[in-house]
């Protein structure tokens, strides 16, 4: 194992090098790169919150690393449900725009900042951005930073810490999940789901409910305890199960499923809320989907909590990584997730790949619920050339073009490639 890690690193080494004359070669021959210029990378930009013709593949000024940060030469970024509700403006406080979407990425440590300690040049590393993970090149705090385990590869890697990181967070930090609990989780087939059931497998005699879209059974079967059809009565079918309710309730829905699951819950059982996916039915923001989903919410009663014994929370890793500053808590977390892989305990579920010019389909199938895992942008993957369509190539000024009347649909509901 050490002869493979040390080839590797010789090889990501020779890797890096290979980029840079590739790129100085590029440079000299279009003339565009002179000595002293700022260099240039690829990154998918949002140039104004709403529907898929908002991104855009453009040129960027190459970010270099601040004291404290590690410059990545990205190979995977990591696409999740939050980018759909970012994309839209569907989040608190959105920052302004253009910008350039995604948190979290895989590659290699290309340079470091001063005072950045244990890590190297050539490392392989997976890493939390606080946005502006979908480009070529990334620069971020050595606190978001984990080296990746020598067989795991980039887009497992990339795939691997919102995912695991969340599901790890919530069943042990907040539910304390122990053995011989329960516990429901929607959207089974999603990449935080299969990370659910996953770690749910660690603990003895755990049951685990899941609901999921019809078409996913199969493929996720054998992930879950029971798997009941999501436009199903569910909460009947778990009662029907077992009769006390569960444990454990994992909500990434919100609406009218916020009640339901408060309602399954046995004494001492917590719901946690981590997204509100049922706020996003369309293309673009809908102020009628977020006010039915905010009304068909149950008013929660402290004085009803008190007499039933249940406990309700919420959980965002964003806010913990960036705006509550728990990157070291977050860090302890990582080595029990890596150690559980190493053990061969755990592994992220990779539902496709995706060149950066496909980031609108790539969307659309999360939109759609299609995926199976987690859906990854392979920065080296060139484009499929039924995709590679006037909405998604290359805008050299980085400006958004004018969509010709009546294409809008056509483009923006391109279906999934196989």
């Amino acid at each position: 194992m050490a002869k493979e890690g040390a080839q590797r690193a010789e090889e990501t080494e020779q890797m890096i090098e290979k980029e840079g004359g590739k790129e100085g070669a590029e440079g000299s021959a279009a003339g565009s790169l002179r000595a002293g210029d700022t260099k240039e990378m690829r990154a998918v930009v949002l140039s104004a919150f709403g529907g898929l013709n908002k991104l855009r593949v453009s040129k960027k000024a190459m970010p270099e690393p601040q004291e404290g940060e590690l410059k990545i030469r990205v190979k995977a970024c990591g696409l999740n449900f939050i980018d759909l509700m970012v994309r839209q403006g569907n989040i608190d406080n959105p920052p302004k725009t253009p910008l350039v979407p995604g948190f979290e990425c895989s590659g290699i440590v290309e340079a470091l900042g001063d005072s950045v300690e244990g890590f190297e040049i050539g490392d392989r590393v997976m890493a939390f951005v606080n946005y502006n993970a979908w480009a070529e090149v990334v620069c971020t705090p050595v606190e978001f930073v984990y080296k990746i385990p020598d067989d795991m590869s980039f887009s497992e890697a990339a795939a691997f810490p919102m995912n695991f990181v969340t599901a790890y967070m919530m069943l042990f930090e907040v539910a304390n999940l122990r053995e011989g609990m329960s516990v429901l989780v929607h959207s089974a087939g999603g990449g935080v789901g299969q990370a659910v059931a996953q770690l749910c497998s660690t603990i003895p005699n755990v049951t685990v409910f899941g609901t999921a879209s019809s078409f996913k059974h199969e493929a996720i079967k054998d992930s879950v305890t029971h798997l009941f059809d999501r436009n199903a009565d569910y909460v009947q079918e778990v009662k029907r199960i077992s009769t006390d309710g569960v444990d454990i309730v994992l909500d990434c829905l919100c609406g009218e499923n916020t009640g339901k699951g408060l309602s399954l819950l046995k004494p001492l059982g917590t719901y946690i809320l981590y997204g509100s996916s049922n706020m996003v039915t369309g293309e673009t923001k809908s102020f009628f989907s977020f006010a039915k989903s905010w009304w068909q919410v149950e008013k929660v009663n402290p004085i009803k909590l008190y007499e039933e014994n249940k406990v309700i929370a919420g959980f965002s890793l964003l806010n913990l990584l960036f705006k509550q500053n728990r990157g070291g808590l977050i860090k302890g977390v990582m080595d029990k997730l890596l150690n559980l892989y190493n053990s061969k305990k755990i592994k992220p579920v990779v539902d496709s790949l995706w060149a950066l010019e496909e980031v609108k389909e790539a969307m659309q199938r999360i939109h759609d619920r299609g995926n199976i895992g987690k859906l990854i942008l392979d920065v080296e993957k060139a484009p499929t050339p039924l995709m590679a369509n006037d909405s998604t190539e290359t805008s050299e000024a980085g400006e958004e073009e004018e969509d010709h009347e009546g294409d809008n649909e056509n483009k923006e509901r391109m279906p999934f490639i196989q």
